[in-house]
């Protein structure tokens, strides 16, 4: 598999963990994707729209023969597998599949956007992303990924829900 991904997974409608259980699933599941790795399980505000429950957020890394186009359109058809309805921008979710990077390439269209628009500003994404790749460079920036999240506000809004290891722990992000 000739191409490394990295997708950001999010919930907060229902069972939040299962939903995100199985996104998983169903992307591996594709016979052009392979699991490379999976951050905790965070358990994160909600950003934009606040007048929601809780998220619970993580990142996957996987090999993929997919175009970028090829899986994003994968994604959309996961998300729709598993109830995701667009009514409110940012608002609730049974689950939000964004890829945040795919190789270290650029694409502007008016589909896709790679790196993800609003990666460098989300707690939500970088922590998760920093767990599992820390010296990953960021595609068109100069500064490396812990300098961008040491910059970010409100990291007490970003909790370990459950570590990869299994177990499950609720502590902010900082302690």
């Amino acid at each position: 598999m000739g191409n490394t991904a990295f997708i950001a997974l999010g919930s907060n409608i229902g069972d939040r963990y299962d939903y995100l259980s199985k996104a998983v699933e169903r992307l591996v599941s594709h016979s052009k994707i392979q699991l490379v790795n999976t951050s905790s399980v965070y358990e994160t505000d909600p950003v934009g729209y606040e007048e929601q429950d809780l998220f619970l957020n993580m990142v996957m890394e996987i090999q993929t023969d997919l175009s970028a186009f090829e899986l994003l359109d994968f994604c959309l058809k996961v998300e729709l597998e598993l109830g995701r309805k667009r009514e409110i921008m940012w608002g609730p979710r049974t689950v939000d599949l964004d890829i945040l990077l795919y190789n270290q390439e650029n694409i502007k269209s008016e589909k896709l956007m790679i790196p993800h628009p609003r990666m460098l500003e989300r707690n939500f994404v970088m922590i998760p992303l920093s767990e599992i790749k820390p010296n990953i460079t960021i595609p068109n920036t100069e500064k490396p990924l812990e300098v961008w999240i040491e910059e970010l506000p409100n990291k007490e809004g970003v909790r370990v829900w459950k570590r990869k290891n299994g177990e499950d722990v609720f502590e902010p992000i900082g302690n």
